[in-house]
């Protein structure tokens, strides 16, 4: 019962002028620049990826899928690590959304940063679009034997694992260390998300894409693709994913630790 009652008084709504809040602003201009990092760099390099395959006609498709895995991990944990000191680095709104749940956010600072995050994705997808020449970007597609539920289960199963690690790392540490001022792992925190980032594109890349960030989706549908027919499943699988790894996190992991206030959403508490 002591779990269950604090998970709920750490779940907030917030009021409605922290969306103008100076604090609120600055960390959604962290998540922003963040997001726009990691899509520039991530779906760069599968850009490039496939153009180099269209002209060496022996690119092996396994190599490639390395790359593509190596160029995640190395672009989220960048931006995670940049973002990590103002806003949390977020960098995906699956995550902000499993921290929401967790009570680490309030629900009116979170929508603050899906908005950002999203415009994030976009703009690095437009930059791409624009200095390529308007060249086609790479949009992910279900591999025949993958159906779209079947897909959501496995983004669900990605972005569990990913929010998992996020709070064992980089949120749990931001607090100790915030705290404590030290700042012993603030690079082994952001690379351990990126190399678990960078293990599910290898597991399922090949399958159903291996996104697990709705904005990493989202920006090239809009600049590149246009194509909307599944992309629901880079949506449900890793908001409810993340969603319920918030939820089990805070009552099996962090349940029998003492409890931290929920966050003001204007006071000066970090997230």
């Amino acid at each position: 019962m002591n779990m269950i009652r604090s998970v709920r008084r750490r779940f907030t709504v917030g009021h409605m002028a922290t969306a103008t809040d100076p604090a609120t602003l600055r960390r959604a201009a962290a998540e922003l620049l963040a997001t726009a990092i990691f899509v520039f760099a991530a779906e760069g390099a599968t850009l490039s990826l496939g153009r180099m395959h269209r002209h060496d006609k022996g690119g092996g498709v396994v190599g490639g899928l390395v790359v593509v895995a190596l160029a995640h991990a190395l672009a989220l944990a960048a931006a995670v690590a940049c973002a990590a000191n103002t806003s949390g680095g977020h960098v995906n709104p699956a995550v902000t959304f499993g921290a929401l749940l967790a009570g680490r956010i309030c629900l009116v600072r979170s929508l603050v940063y899906w908005a950002a995050q999203l415009l994030g994705a976009v703009a690095a997808a437009l930059v791409l679009r624009l200095a390529t020449g308007g060249m086609h970007l790479p949009e992910y597609a279900l591999a025949g034997c993958v159906s779209g539920w079947q897909a959501a289960v496995l983004e669900a199963a990605m972005a569990f694992g990913l929010m998992h690690a996020y709070f064992v790392t980089v949120m749990d540490h931001h607090t100790r260390r915030v705290r404590a001022g030290a700042g012993a792992g603030a690079v082994a925190a952001p690379l351990a998300v990126g190399l678990l980032a960078g293990a599910n594109v290898l597991a399922c890349g090949a399958l159903e894409g291996a996104v697990m960030n709705p904005a990493r989706a989202f920006g090239p549908a809009v600049v590149g693709s246009r194509r909307w027919g599944n992309h629901w499943v880079y949506w449900v699988g890793p908001m409810v994913g993340a969603g319920l790894s918030g939820v089990l996190y805070e009552h099996l992991v962090a349940g029998g630790e003492e409890a931290e206030p929920a966050p003001s959403c204007g006071g000066r508490r970090r997230e």
